[in-house]
């Protein structure tokens, strides 16, 4: 008669936190995490710093980062080359230096309108907008109060996750535009 092997133990907080990141598509919450695993959100928090200690003090193919208002589990950037070796993808498409510079205007002055984009670049800014919003980098946030009602421009969720950025307030401030 063959035995049945006993039950596994509940993973641990630290086992499950680890598990929701590694097969979550983008950045979580701490609240999301909390709920998911019935857990206090002050307890998921203090836990995710210490995983988060834990990768960087040691050479390690992932890394868990604080981004987009939440946390995600990334690889290593130093391993981009072997990624894309595996994948067939680069590691980051590249923008064009127009839409980088119409990005930069988006994420400092936001709400932006198309106007205010256009006076400050010189130069037409619709179909940028459109391929910037196309690519869940910028949305629609609302519309201006002044006549004609233009629609006003901000970032992404996806955009801080793209970035690396926990929240727009860590955008570098020396950039003036």
């Amino acid at each position: 008669m063959i035995q049945r092997p006993e039950a596994d133990p509940q993973p641990d907080l630290v086992t499950n936190l680890e598990c929701l990141l590694f097969v979550a598509a983008e950045a979580v919450t701490e609240r999301r995490l909390a709920e998911a695993l019935d857990e206090p959100v002050e307890r998921v928090g203090e836990v995710l710093k210490q995983i988060q200690e834990r990768y960087s003090g040691r050479r390690s193919g992932v890394h868990l980062v604080e981004i987009a208002g939440g946390w995600r589990m990334l690889s290593n950037p130093e391993c981009a080359e072997a990624v894309a070796a595996l994948t067939g993808h680069k590691s980051m498409e590249r923008m064009s230096p127009a839409a980088l510079e119409t990005l930069a205007i988006v994420a400092y002055r936001q709400p932006v309108s198309r106007v205010e984009i256009e006076r400050i670049r010189g130069v037409a800014a619709g179909p940028i907008l459109r391929h910037m919003m196309e690519l869940d980098l910028i949305r629609v946030t609302g519309r201006e109060e002044a006549l004609g009602r233009a629609l006003l421009y901000g970032t992404t969720r996806f955009f801080l996750d793209r970035f690396g950025l926990r929240n727009i307030r860590d955008l570098p401030a020396s950039l003036e535009v």
